[in-house]
């Protein structure tokens, strides 16, 4: 069982006492912290935690996130850059895992992708919600775009995953157009296989009901009816 931030809105917090909260985190929980990392798209609440500006929130995520690995991976970390600077600190405690936890950049704009590219390991696009659907045509077209930047910024396509949440499970039929991750199991099956075959290596799903009870339930049939068979 792993802990993801998914995701966490990277300009919103001073970068040193995130990187501490989430190093302090990866401890606690023995290494099993994921940091889903996404820029933001609220301007009101930028405004309201006096946070960098709006319009500067991708330049912010990327110093921030560089900022996050030298803190996590050097014994004298010092940055310097437009939106934070240190030097001459200590730094405690590092994150167990090594070099430091995964961080999965979340959006499916064209920077978010490049972000991915560049610095995560993984790119964590919202996936199948109705205010946005991710359908597997435009994903692969997408994945075509993430392994070019990947290139260019020297790094191995192959190394960089791909995470869809897709937070619309129902076992049982549904009316009307059917979404992705919805329907038949077979149908939900189906859509985790396509998925899959396009190139994605993880799929979150949100199960929550207004009853834990009936949580759980989703949560177990899920895995009695689909993930055994897939």
């Amino acid at each position: 069982i792993r802990l993801v931030t998914s995701v966490m809105i990277i300009p919103y917090r001073n970068p040193i006492l995130t990187a501490k909260m989430l190093s302090t985190l990866d401890m606690l929980s023995k290494g099993r912290l994921i940091l889903g990392a996404g820029v933001g798209w609220m301007e009101e609440e930028f405004e309201l935690l006096d946070a960098p500006p709006f319009a500067e929130r991708g330049a912010v995520t990327n110093e921030y996130l560089r900022a996050f690995i030298e803190l996590w991976t050097k014994d004298n970390p010092k940055f310097e850059g437009k939106y934070v600077n240190f030097s001459d600190i200590t730094f405690l405690p590092k994150p167990v895992q090594k070099p430091y936890p995964p961080i999965w950049i979340g959006g499916q704009s064209k920077p978010a992708i490049r972000r991915a590219a560049q610095i995560g390991d993984c790119w964590h696009p919202v996936g199948a919600i109705p205010a946005a659907p991710l359908e597997p045509e435009e994903l692969a077209e997408n994945l075509v775009l993430l392994r070019d930047y990947a290139e260019k910024a020297g790094r191995d396509p192959s190394k960089i995953q791909v995470s869809v949440k897709a937070p619309l499970y129902d076992s049982g039929d549904s009316s009307g157009p059917r979404r992705r991750f919805t329907g038949s199991v077979d149908e939900v099956r189906q859509d985790v296989q396509t998925y899959s075959d396009v190139g994605v290596t993880h799929l979150i799903f949100d199960f929550r009901t207004g009853e834990p009870k009936q949580t759980e339930d989703r949560m177990a049939r899920f895995a009695d009816e689909v993930m055994a068979v897939t």
